[in-house]
């Protein structure tokens, strides 16, 4: 039987934030508090994708019990348009709320990052505490390959920010990693020692059900029927490169293409996206839907996207996939042949790849994978097998339970 634990989870993105980081965040606080952990989540106050504090939050401090989790809510600066300066005001605002706070006694800190500024002012704190709890650093992106990858500031802040990424790894006691790719690159390129880095995989926050039927969840949320309806969900920001997809809908409308795509969610980049799809037919902009809703929508969709910026291929594994797979529809990923989406739909063998930044080759792409429901299936039940085998949540929290045990052992050992 495993020793338990006070352990604190330091996240700015936390439940009932739909997306992104927030469920993985919230998932591992309720399973570790399952088990017998007692868990404390300091988060911030629920404003993403949309990047708005959610009404009746918005308090300098708030506490709540959510599922058994002690949750400690804190304000920070949350910019309109999250780019830039205004993005890395935001995380560092939160990392001083994080240094200045009670974190009571935990025996082990989970940080998260992103946000890196943030996690890296949490990890230094912990550096100064005497009796220092054990620091466990939760990479799910890699800033300095997304920085890259995405051509956001010059020279002088990717080399700021990978000296602060690289000394923020090597402060902590265990670094997790979503990816072994990501568990390469920190050891390859940071210097982490690799006995010190553990991949456990992302998993699909949706609880397990039936494939949804396609007709009745199209009828149900009131989508075009009689067409191939391609959806993506998720996060609309920068690395999303979500042009892509307006331009293909737009080339679906010169073609009178049998076709109609679905943006669901919100982001920094939405309002430029919704102008630059100004008089297109074949494309519709849906907000963030509820758990039981977004179910509909994956399930009514024939077609899944991913979609990614031209040159981002290693900074970030899409969260989406996890639930794309659960829901058993062929997935469409524009992205680098080489990088790591590809390589995860390739691993599923659950849809097909097409080259970053070509709309003519993502409406082909659709329209081929919609006309052949055979292939369709195959791929759909293919990555509902991969989500069960490989992205299920309860091997997942349970790697994450021995990890918080085994670090304990060793450090009563010292």
């Amino acid at each position: 039987m495993r020793p338990h634990s006070d352990v604190s989870i330091l996240s700015l993105y936390y439940p009932p934030d739909p997306t992104g980081i927030a469920p993985y965040a919230g998932a591992l606080a309720v399973g570790l508090t399952k088990i017998g952990h007692h868990v404390t989540a300091h988060v911030s106050h629920p404003h993403y994708p949309d990047w708005a504090i959610r009404e009746g939050y918005g308090q300098w401090t708030r506490i709540e019990c959510l599922d058994g989790v002690e949750v400690r809510r804190r304000l920070h600066y949350v910019p309109r348009t999250p780019r830039g300066v205004r993005r890395l005001v935001s995380e560092i605002s939160f990392g001083v709320r994080l240094v200045f706070a009670r974190w009571g006694r935990p025996r082990v800190v989970i940080a998260v990052s992103p946000p890196l500024f943030a996690a890296a002012l949490a990890v230094l704190r912990l550096r100064l505490t005497p009796r220092r709890p054990l620091s466990i650093l939760w990479v799910q992106d890699i800033y300095t390959l997304g920085l890259a990858e995405i051509a956001e500031g010059g020279r002088l802040a990717l080399s700021i920010t990978r000296w602060v990424e690289s000394q923020t790894l090597r402060a902590a006691d265990q670094v997790v990693v979503i990816h072994q790719r990501f568990a390469d690159f920190v050891t390859r390129e940071f210097g982490v020692a690799a006995s010190r880095v553990v991949v456990i995989r992302n998993w699909t926050h949706l609880p397990p059900s039936e494939p949804v039927d396609a007709p009745v969840a199209k009828a149900r949320l009131g989508w075009p029927e009689n067409v191939t309806l391609a959806v993506h969900t998720g996060n609309m920001g920068a690395k999303q490169g979500l042009e892509n997809i307006v331009d293909a809908a737009r080339a679906a409308d010169e073609r009178g293409a049998p076709v109609h795509f679905v943006l669901v969610g919100d982001g920094g980049e939405r309002r430029g996206l919704e102008e630059r799809a100004r008089g297109v037919s074949r494309l519709t902009f849906v907000d963030p839907l509820g758990d039981a809703e977004y179910r509909l929508a994956l399930g009514a969709a024939d077609v899944l996207i991913v979609n990614e910026k031209p040159g981002v291929s290693a900074m970030a594994v899409p969260s989406k996939l996890t639930s794309y797979f659960d829901a058993g529809r062929p997935v469409v990923a524009a992205t680098d042949p080489g990088g790591i989406t590809a390589s995860e739909v390739a691993a599923a063998d659950a849809g097909v790849v097409v080259n970053a930044g070509d709309p003519d080759a993502m409406l082909d792409a659709v329209l081929k994978v919609g006309a052949d429901p055979k292939a369709g299936a195959r791929w759909g039940a293919n990555g509902r097998r991969y989500r069960e085998s490989v992205l299920d949540q309860e091997a997942a929290i349970e790697r994450w339970a021995n990890l918080i045990g085994e670090i304990g052992a060793a450090r009563r050992l010292e």
